[in-house]
């Protein structure tokens, strides 16, 4: 997808300017108090002294991050074993440089995630231990949790154990660079990036199976380069599925060791409500899209196609299927939700505890069990707190990224007024027009007019003011559906 560029000083100002008042506006923490870089310095310059933790460095991890990524919580090393695999999962021990009641974890318990913005990171943890010592930066020993998840042929598991480790990543890859691998066919079919694929895809059809959903909608994106500003909308490359699977499949182990346990934080989603998959049904139906009786919602959207308006028109709607996430919190009896809907099975999240403040926890929760020892008593009194904590942050997360693409979309449009695009349309609001997607450049703004969900539609540019951070459009109605005009 193509992408308008910006080389105009006075946008580039503009936009800083406007991205600076964004996080005034949020109340978004600025740079960490003294007292917790103070303490975060000491604890990088301590290390993780741990005579107890095993000695894993032999295994050559590998980190597969975005480029210029130094926050790396994951390293993963894939292996054979006979008809099957084993995955070797190292996650970043962060516990082991902010005790808890410190001023590091005190200070990440305000922050709860690293919030990311199109002109920089906030991050959740000093970049001394994020970007240093407890990141799994190449060639350097580092603390981890590690898993250790043994699949069969088909990709199901059939054994999982957690260990506090050393380990040593040997190379720092980009996902680009490991999907350039497999595109090339280059390397030995044992290699770590073949192994991705082959077990990435058997999960894949396990998350099929079991009814899990993954929606394929394009990212709207905020890049910027020396001043340069682009909109645009990115695809995952398939190596970024295939990587996510590793991370889903240890939460879901995570979740299932809590539950044996007895104490934990899943990540839970209730199921949509039938009336509610009614009418997702009665719309994919009007958009011309084909749901058999039998059919799930969640196989309709694997087949989904987002470069057709009427696919992404039914992708759109079947977002509001995908609402009520939450972390819940139990020490006893399991809750009655107890599942991640779009997950399709119990699932927690701890496997990104340098980006997230929940993470630490469960971990910490399934070392314990694994290791036959009981939960610290720090972990099960900051659980009742965790949720709040991570809707709040989530909350913030949100506002920041919709805002700065807001202000960043007028500025970009501000001499556009008048201007004509060719627009898919998505989404009806009653209350606020149509949503619409533009390819060139990157937007997805509000529309007004005679328009029609699920059709592309020629629409013109009336507003793009900068300083309300808001763009809208106005349609005629003229439309096509399911035409190859304007892709």
């Amino acid at each position: 997808m193509t992408s308008r560029v910006v080389r105009l000083s006075a946008q580039d100002g503009q936009v800083r300017a406007g991205l600076q008042r964004v996080r005034e506006d949020l109340d978004v923490p600025r740079q960490f108090p003294p007292e917790v870089v103070a303490a975060a310095d000491r604890a990088a310059a301590a290390g993780a002294a741990d005579p107890d933790r095993v000695d894993l460095r032999d295994l050559p991890f590998v980190t597969i991050d975005p480029p210029g990524s130094l926050d790396l919580d994951q390293a993963v090393f894939l292996a054979r074993d006979g008809d099957g695999y084993v995955v070797h999962y190292a996650i970043a021990d962060v516990a082991a440089f902010a005790p808890a009641g410190g001023a590091v974890d005190e200070e990440a318990r305000r922050r709860g995630l690293t919030l990311y913005a199109p002109d920089g990171r906030i991050p959740l943890h000093p970049a001394v231990l994020s970007e240093g010592a407890a990141s799994l930066l190449p060639d350097q020993d580092r603390p981890a949790a590690v898993w250790r998840l043994t699949l069969d042929a088909g990709g199901s598991v059939t054994d999982t154990t957690v260990v506090r480790a050393v380990v040593r990543s040997r190379a720092k890859l980009s996902y680009e660079e490991v999907q350039a691998d497999l595109t090339a066919a280059s390397g030995p079919p044992d290699s770590q990036a073949h192994l991705l694929r082959e077990v990435g895809e058997l999960r894949q059809e396990q998350e099929r199976l079991r009814g899990g959903i993954d929606l394929p909608v394009p990212e709207q994106v905020v890049s910027e380069d020396a001043g340069e500003w682009r909109l645009s909308f990115r695809a995952p490359l398939p190596v970024e599925r295939w990587n996510a699977q590793i991370s889903l499949l240890t939460g879901m182990q995570a979740a299932d060791i809590m539950l044996a346990e007895g104490v934990g934080i899943l990540r839970t989603m209730p199921p949509p409500a039938p009336a509610d998959l009614a009418r997702v049904r009665r719309t994919a139906r009007a958009l011309g899209l084909t749901w058999p009786d039998q059919g799930s919602y969640a196989d309709l959207i694997r087949s989904a196609d987002p470069s057709q308006p009427a696919h992404l028109a039914f992708l759109s709607l079947a977002t509001t299927l995908l609402r009520g996430a939450g972390y819940t919190v139990f020490d006893g009896a399991a809750p009655s939700l107890n599942s991640h809907s779009a997950v399709a099975a119990p699932y927690a999240h701890v496997t990104a505890p340098l980006r997230r403040l929940v993470d630490r926890f469960g971990t910490e929760i399934a070392l314990s069990a694994s290791a036959g020892h009981a939960v610290p008593a720090w972990v099960r009194e900051a659980l009742p707190l965790l949720p709040d904590l991570m809707t709040a942050a989530t909350r913030l997360s949100r506002s920041l990224e919709r805002e700065s693409i807001n202000l960043v979309e007028a500025v970009l449009l501000s001499d556009r007024v008048g201007e004509e695009f060719r627009a898919a349309v998505v989404d009806r609001d009653r209350s606020r027009g149509f949503t619409i997607v533009i390819r060139d450049p990157g937007v997805r703004a509000k529309a007004t007019g005679g328009l029609e969900v699920g059709t592309r539609a020629d629409v013109v540019l009336r507003v793009a003011d900068p300083e309300r951070r808001l763009v809208l459009f106005s349609g005629d109605g003229a439309a096509t559906r399911g035409s190859s005009r304007g892709r």
